[in-house]
């Protein structure tokens, strides 16, 4: 059976909708990050980078989120697109990939662990991410899903960040941005979306961000010893 190692943070979800979607049975793996669990060296098997999500698959590891996205796909043929449209469908995962979830992941931190810190860097990132959401935006003018006319695990990519449009860009901001608004709306309605919030609903995963789950979280920003 596929083992799902998890945390309730963007990128594993995006995951649990695939599944949730797919209809995949999968044991769950929690994986505590406030507490450090990622650091120790039977998940650093799994995943060198000390990140989640990651998967075992009959033997197989795949690790960061879009390539799970990915092989799921292509593994159980579902949600990846029609064959013409591979190129873009290849093109808009990466840019969720590389783009939307770094800006957006920086920009929550220097705006929330970073407050105070770094005004220049809270303002890089946060227009960062608006941009790459004006990209999203504008794509998606007279569109119902990313890809083509199907939905895919581009749409789950996506979901998995702009969920969290509110930690990203502040309350409210998401309405500056109509057709991804619409877009969200519609996806966050699927009946799976409901199942994959539930998934690790059970687990008593750390919530306080005191000093040792920072230090767990962003070991590089603590000197050793």
């Amino acid at each position: 059976m596929l083992k799902f190692y998890f945390h309730p943070t963007p990128n594993p979800m995006k995951v649990a909708l695939f599944l949730k979607e797919a209809g995949l049975d999968f044991e769950l793996a929690p994986v505590d990050t406030l507490k450090g669990e990622q650091h120790e060296a039977a998940f650093r098997k799994i995943n060198p980078n000390g990140k989640l999500p990651a998967i075992e698959d009959d033997g197989k590891r795949v690790f960061d989120s879009n390539a799970i996205l990915l092989y799921l796909a292509d593994k159980h043929g579902k949600f990846a697109g029609k064959v013409e449209d591979r190129g873009e469908l290849l093109s808009w995962l990466m840019f969720i990939a590389t783009g939307v979830g770094p800006y957006s992941g920086q920009s929550v931190h220097f705006r929330t662990v970073g407050k105070d810190k770094s005004d220049y860097a809270a303002n890089r990132y946060l227009r960062e991410a608006q941009r790459h959401y004006q990209v999203l935006d504008d794509h998606l003018a007279g569109r119902e899903f990313f890809v083509g006319d199907d939905y895919s695990i581009v749409d789950m990519a996506a979901w998995g960040w702009i969920d969290r449009a509110k930690m990203v860009l502040g309350e409210g901001e998401l309405a500056n941005y109509p057709n991804l608004s619409r877009w969200f709306a519609a996806i966050d309605a699927r009946p799976a979306v409901a199942e994959a919030r539930k998934v690790g609903s059970d687990v008593g995963f750390k919530s306080e961000r005191d000093e040792a789950a920072l230090r767990a979280l962003f070991p590089q920003n603590y000197p050793a010893g």
